[in-house]
């Protein structure tokens, strides 16, 4: 009986260190979660009776019990690199069999996916609009790999300020080529629907009338009808255009866009002092752009930038979760599977519920604990060393009865 006993014990010992080398072997591996071999005494229990006084009949292993404690988070320079800080896992569309992963090493396939080192595609939650997901079924990420498309301008915004004591000017009629006709011009470049550059420039004349300025547009040297003049209050605020708009006339460009239709936005124009400045200029239109890059966010919408910098949302990554983790079957490759013990996957969003948040350009390291490992294995080893001088001290004995004449 003792042999048995301690040839138990041995297994036990063994499967031990098994499950310790198998940690300390994926103490660099991304995304790894470390296990525990966790044992139960085994009693041979009679039929007709039980003493309570009986030898227990040694040990097994009862279960390798997985930890998904958080692992540390290592920061790379790869924007497609993702680490999820919180519970939850990626969702893998593995050829059509969904898997679960924490390692977040991800990259783009020659098709434009976003696919694992092991190609296995990332799902997210397709784009709907408006800063909106259709959160009901996630699909395969895919990346813009074509040109972002111009939009335009249909608006330009002058922060300025005007002079309050600027005299009129000495030429009474206006010449853009004589600076003697107007007081003050600046410009902004604005773009057609096919996303060709266009400048349009705008001149400022001080008006007979007090706080008043009138306005000439041009749009490539030509005249845009439209203009009407810009009136301040006596306390240098804009009174008028009301609300600030100014709706210029159409203007043709000659690279056969369509008309340029816009407005100019003082809204933000003030009279004030003896000097003219430029606060601001913007406008909302915008050329053709490649991708550059793709990024982001803790709540997982995934960005893709543009040259012409603009940005627009791909999707939003699905997060899983599950009642029993542990109970998830281990497939490999650093993916874990459903399973009854584990419970149906629950999916969402990042940052939401019991979703952790996620961390762009960063890995989850293994969550092993070498300097434990290490002493699990040595204390592994004496179990190992004790079972086995067990198993010795049993063959002196059983030797020591043999030989009794």
């Amino acid at each position: 009986m003792p042999f048995a006993i301690a040839l138990s014990g041995l297994n036990a010992a063994s499967a031990d260190l098994g499950v310790t080398a198998n940690n300390v072997a994926n103490v660099n591996t991304t995304g790894f979660k470390s296990s525990r071999a966790e044992f139960s005494e085994v009693f041979a229990v009679g039929v007709t009776s039980v003493s309570s006084s009986a030898a227990g009949s040694g040990v097994r292993l009862s279960s390798v019990s997985q930890q998904f404690s958080q692992g540390n988070i290592d920061f790379t320079d790869n924007a497609l690199d993702l680490a999820i800080g919180g519970e939850g896992f990626f969702v893998l569309n593995d050829n059509g069999a969904r898997s679960y992963t924490r390692s977040g090493a991800f990259r783009v396939n020659n098709e434009g996916f976003v696919v694992s080192s092991e190609g296995a595609n990332l799902l997210a939650y397709p784009n709907a609009g408006d800063g909106l997901f259709n959160t009901g079924t996630p699909t395969n990420l895919q990346l813009t790999i074509g040109a972002n498309p111009p939009a335009a301008t249909t608006e330009a915004a002058f922060g300025i300020n005007l002079p309050a004591n600027a005299p009129v000017p000495v030429v009474p009629v206006f010449d853009p080529a004589d600076p003697g006709s107007f007081n003050h011009t600046t410009s902004v470049t604005v773009y057609d629907s096919l996303g060709s550059a266009h400048t349009a420039t705008v001149y400022f004349i001080k008006d007979a009338v007090p706080n008043t300025w009138n306005t000439q547009v041009e749009i490539d040297g030509t005249a845009i009808p439209g203009s009407t003049p810009v009136v301040f209050n006596p306390d240098g605020s804009l009174l008028s255009p009301a609300g600030g708009l100014m709706a210029l006339g159409a203007y043709t460009p000659a690279t056969g866009a369509n008309d340029i239709t816009m407005s100019l936005d003082f809204g933000t124009a003030t009279q004030f002092g003896n000097a003219f400045g430029v606060n601001s200029l913007s406008q909302d239109g915008f050329t053709t752009g490649r991708l550059t890059g793709v990024s982001v966010d803790p709540e997982g919408v995934v960005f893709a930038r543009f040259t012409n910098g603009q940005s627009s949302s791909l999707g939003k990554l699905a997060l899983a979760n599950f009642v029993n983790p542990q109970g998830l079957q281990q497939l490999g490759d650093t993916t874990w599977g459903e399973s009854f013990q584990s419970g149906d996957a629950l999916l969402g969003e990042a940052s939401t519920a019991s979703f952790g948040s996620l961390q762009s350009g960063a890995l989850e390291s293994s969550n092993v604990d070498l300097t434990a490992q290490l002493v699990q294995m040595i204390t592994a080893q004496r179990n190992f060393q004790a079972n086995s001088q067990m198993i010795e001290t049993a063959d002196t004995v059983t030797q020591t009865v043999i030989n009794i004449r």
